[in-house]
């Protein structure tokens, strides 16, 4: 069967009538513009919602720095010297108070406490405590704002991770990055304007498996999921013309398919068409602007220095934390890195050493870049995991090994950059670090106020899904947390 005669029978009867309207529309605008109907469009850029954003941004850009597994806040952020008393004592049950467990410690016996192995020490004019294992990072808790009581929904991986970036448990849904780069578009003609870097990490330790739904757009037009570089070869498949295939050559493929494919848009009206013509036009910028990008040589030995030992080798996290200042240099509206193998449930003590020597120094200058270029002000930093871990550890204890559980109940993130006040805690847990003490913040509080600092007013960005207007944080009230702002 012939596919248009197919299609056109696909068509519902809402469908014909639109279509036959906007056909004779089209026609009468051609005719007065002397205009071929079916010219090949302008390239298309990722352009900003009418309306948005709703009120002046403080952040054009956004990093966040996605720890995946859950790195422990008592051995990082959560200072809690009181625990030393409690060494290998049970957690008492008041505390615990019936909480849902996981399925890895809800048969032990017991529930010995594991104070941190690490030191804490008093960094910046705040006198903020931070672990040995975070010098670096620890110079900059003036530019910080540290959020002590973060809880979430999922006590396990797949829900948690997924909840973390979309606001939902479950899949289908769009992603943060994807969120702001719908509503916001992107100032890059030629990158994406959500881009997602994966690179590898050092414990010893198999790492949960990464999901493609953190970045994806889910419900949301295709074109504004992220667009994840590879750590190894081409930063994107076939980025290089195969032989004989000149740009020019390539040029002219893609306006004749741009043409075919506004051909078939007007036939059907599908949104996704119009998505794989932005996407052809984007991939062929990428030809020219993704070698650029990730070409390290205009870089001064004293920044690369900066980074790290393992800035100059593809796939490492100071190579992605480099690349992730570049992007937003370049336009890129959102930059997501992921870094693997924070899920610690043993060997916690000597796999956390080989995590934050991979991240800690990468970090700390990717601060200290951002501000010497006055991109700090206006890129807002975001670190953190889909949840914490456990005061009490998981298996045996000893005074140098232990290991912790998934804890949902409170954990740290923190913000810098991007109009977010510098030197500040929020919240607080209690004795031991498994509940809220004061000042609590829902993983759907973070996002809004993520959304804020860009411009955005969470409650009024929806998009129409099952005949509902969705929105990243729910239909729950949250609240952006306006202590840190």
């Amino acid at each position: 069967m012939d596919p248009i005669f197919e299609s056109n029978l696909l068509q519902t009867r809402r469908q014909f009538f639109g279509h036959s309207g906007l056909r004779l529309g089209g026609l009468g605008l051609t005719y007065a513009m002397g205009r071929d109907a079916f010219a090949a469009p302008s390239p298309q850029v990722y352009q900003p919602l009418p309306g948005l954003p709703h009120f002046a941004a403080k952040a054009k850009a956004v990093i966040y720095l996605h720890m995946n597994g859950g790195p422990s806040q008592l051995d990082t952020w959560d200072y809690k010297p009181q625990l030393q008393e409690w060494y290998d004592k049970d957690l008492p049950p008041s505390v615990q108070g019936g909480q849902r467990l996981t399925g890895m410690t809800s048969k032990q016996a017991r529930f010995p406490i594991a104070p941190s192995l690490f030191k804490f020490a008093q960094y910046g004019k705040c006198g903020r405590w931070v672990s040995e294992l975070l010098p670096h990072t620890a110079k900059h808790v003036d530019d910080i704002a540290l959020i002590k009581t973060v809880h979430t929904n999922a006590i396990n991986h797949d829900p948690a991770c997924t909840f973390v970036m979309t606001g939902r448990e479950v899949p289908g849904f769009a992603s943060i990055g994807s969120w702001l780069s719908y509503g916001l578009g992107s100032e890059s003609n030629d990158l994406p304007s959500f881009v997602v870097l994966t690179p590898k990490w050092s414990a010893k330790a198999p790492a949960q498996a990464l999901f493609t739904r953190m970045w994806s757009s889910g419900f949301l037009p295709g074109k504004f999921s992220g667009v994840a570089l590879r750590a190894v070869g081409d930063p994107v498949l076939y980025i290089q013309n195969p032989d004989g295939v000149s740009g020019t050559h390539r040029r002219a493929m893609l306006d004749t398919l741009a043409q075919m494919n506004a051909h078939s848009f007007a036939k059907l009206g599908d949104p996704e068409i119009q998505t794989r013509i932005s996407q052809y036009e984007m991939a062929f910028r990428m030809q020219t602007s993704v070698p650029e990008l990730v070409d390290l040589k205009s870089e001064s030995q004293a920044t690369l220095d900066m980074y790290g030992p393992e800035v100059l080798q593809p796939g490492s996290f100071a190579a992605s934390a480099i690349l992730a200042r570049r992007l937003v240099e370049r336009g890129t509206r959102v930059v997501q890195v992921l870094h693997r193998g924070w899920d610690q449930h043993g060997n916690l003590p000597s796999d956390i050493r080989l995590q934050c020597g991979d991240t800690d120094q990468p970090i700390g200058a990717l601060l200290t870049d951002l501000k010497q270029r006055g991109l700090l002000d206006s890129t807002l930093v975001i670190w953190g995991g889909e949840f914490g871990r456990t005061v009490y550890s998981q298996g045996g204890l000893t005074k140098e090994n232990y290991g912790r559980d998934h804890h949902p109940r409170n954990f740290c993130m923190w913000m810098a950059g991007g109009g977010v006040k510098g030197g500040i805690s929020f919240g607080e847990s209690d004795d031991f670090s498994y509940n809220i003490a004061t000042d609590p913040a829902h993983l759907n509080d973070i996002n809004a106020t993520i959304m804020h600092q860009c411009g955005i007013d969470h409650e009024r960005l929806n998009f129409k899904f099952q005949g509902l207007d969705a929105r990243l944080t729910g239909v729950e009230k949250q609240h952006v947390i306006k202590q840190v702002i």
